[in-house]
């Protein structure tokens, strides 16, 4: 591994953007694990129970076809956060999705989207904005989503979001062998049924701990994100070794500041993902053409060990 000498606080600025999935990773990689989509090969779904469903200390119900609208996601804990704007609750019209549908009400999302709790509200803003021109691309959702969305309802849901917890919902373990996955319904991914295990190879494999509680949309789910041994300590040192520390941008312990958002706890397939977007140049924007010439000296390893250090650490 090369020692890099700059700043992992510059290549991440910007790697947690809305949750972006690209239709496709970049060309001549098997970046599957890092990009979910209907190219891969699913399992057949678990059957989901007929009825509705109920989570513990919650009052509601909902069908798993409710849980699936994407126009009118469930609120299974509406005393954990404050009133909602009508743009996180059913979305923009029939042009965008509710934004509560992806990243949940609570804002923590799923490796496949992106967790926005807690991240400063102009940033969150500015994404939008790249979005909406096209700097940042992302043709499956995002692009659609945000040119559907007014700027007013674009600050009101950066408002919600910045108000929300943050909470530690990742624990990111090392392994040399992690469970035979496979994506299901809404591009997450589950541990295929028989528990058949497969080497990790220069892999994140993030698992929800409990498959119904994700498939319900519960904000309290926990995840397991299985990383290659010995990451975390690499990714450490080429943190610490950069130019310029990433505490300097991300503030102590990764959790951000003023208008820098934290790194902390993140999903690690979403910080992979976003570092491979800048090495793509599918993110175009001004901050992105910065990133760009940053993460382009950065190998396949230093994605992933970058990535299993930062989310490693407490939000």
């Amino acid at each position: 591994m090369r020692k890099l000498t700059w700043s992992l606080g510059a290549v991440l600025l910007l790697a947690l953007a809305t949750g972006a999935v690209l239709a496709q990773a970049p060309a001549g990689k098997n970046l599957s694990w890092a990009f979910p989509t209907t190219v891969e090969k699913n399992e057949p779904p678990v059957p989901d129970p007929d009825g509705p469903r109920h989570l513990p200390n919650s009052t509601k119900a909902y069908t798993q076809a409710q849980i699936d609208d994407l126009s009118n996601p469930p609120d299974w804990y509406p005393d954990e956060h404050g009133p909602a704007p009508t743009i996180v609750t059913s979305g923009a019209g029939d042009k965008g999705f509710a934004c509560g549908s992806c990243h949940l009400m609570s804002g923590h999302g799923h490796p496949e989207s992106a967790d926005l709790s807690g991240l400063p509200a102009d940033y969150i803003v500015q994404q939008m904005a790249d979005f909406k021109s096209g700097d940042r691309k992302d043709p499956a959702r995002m692009n659609a989503i945000a040119q559907a969305t007014t700027d007013d309802d674009v600050k009101k849901a950066a408002a919600y979001f910045a108000a929300q917890k943050s909470t530690a919902n990742v624990k990111v373990v090392e392994a040399a062998m992690v469970p035979v996955s496979y994506l299901g319904p809404g591009r997450m991914r589950f541990a295929a049924p028989g528990g058949a295990m497969e080497p990790i190879g220069n892999r994140i494999i993030e698992l929800p701990v409990d498959l119904t509680a994700a498939r319900t949309r519960d904000p309290h789910t926990q995840f397991i994100a299985y990383v290659p041994p010995g990451s975390i300590a690499k990714g450490e040192m080429l943190a610490k070794t950069s130019a310029l520390p990433c505490v300097t941008c991300h503030g102590e312990g990764l959790r951000g500041g003023g208008n820098i958002p934290r790194l902390a706890g993140m999903h690690p397939v979403v910080l992979a993902r976003e570092l491979y977007n800048f090495q793509s140049g599918a993110n175009s924007s001004v901050a992105g053409e910065l990133m760009q010439t940053v993460a382009m000296p950065l190998s396949d390893e230093d994605i992933v060990d970058l990535a299993a250090y930062a989310a490693s650490q407490t939000p």
